[in-house]
């Protein structure tokens, strides 16, 4: 079961990229996996941004261009390799656009009410992740949660850990 955490960090614009890069450090040591991600943000004008962290029109792109390749070359020979291929690009690249992976857009876009300016806010959809060291190395990152499916107690450890000062360098 998937579970939803969104972060809002206020004052601190670069702070959910900066999570977000540590979680996926964390990814590579097999302590979390992630479905989805996404860093919102919003500019002086009020516009919100929403930075995905899959490319579904580059993904789209590639997986369309493989099998428009794969089916030009069964049916249509040599010419159709390169109908087949450009052909499964462009449709694969329209279906990534209109494709909405993981965490739905306007859920995100409702929630972020509270995204000003100068702040920022990550959203996660983590497939699973080993608690203790996961919040262990959000400690101290300065957020404040928005909303999370975690059970209450391991919520509250994780609210705690965002909001702690951070753990001083160890001495060498």
């Amino acid at each position: 079961m998937n579970t939803l955490i969104a972060v809002i960090y206020k004052h601190q614009e670069d702070a959910a990229a900066k999570t977000l890069a540590r979680l996926q450090d964390l990814q590579r040591e097999y302590l979390i996996a992630l479905e989805d991600a996404v860093i919102v943000r919003r500019n002086a004008d009020g516009k919100l941004h929403l930075q995905q962290s899959v490319n579904l029109i580059s993904a789209g792109a590639a997986t369309g261009a493989f099998w428009g390749l794969l089916v030009g070359v069964i049916f249509a020979g040599p010419l159709g390799l390169a109908v087949g291929g450009l052909g499964g690009a462009g449709l694969g690249a329209l279906a990534g656009r209109q494709a909405d992976y993981g965490i739905d857009d306007e859920f995100i876009r409702e929630l972020s009410v509270e995204v000003e300016p100068c702040c920022s806010a990550l959203f996660v959809l983590v497939r699973s992740m080993t608690t203790d060291k996961v919040i262990a190395e959000l400690e101290g990152t300065g957020g404040r949660l928005l909303k999370t499916s975690l059970p209450s107690d391991i919520e509250v450890r994780l609210q705690q850990a965002l909001a702690s000062a951070a753990p001083a360098p160890a001495p060498h």
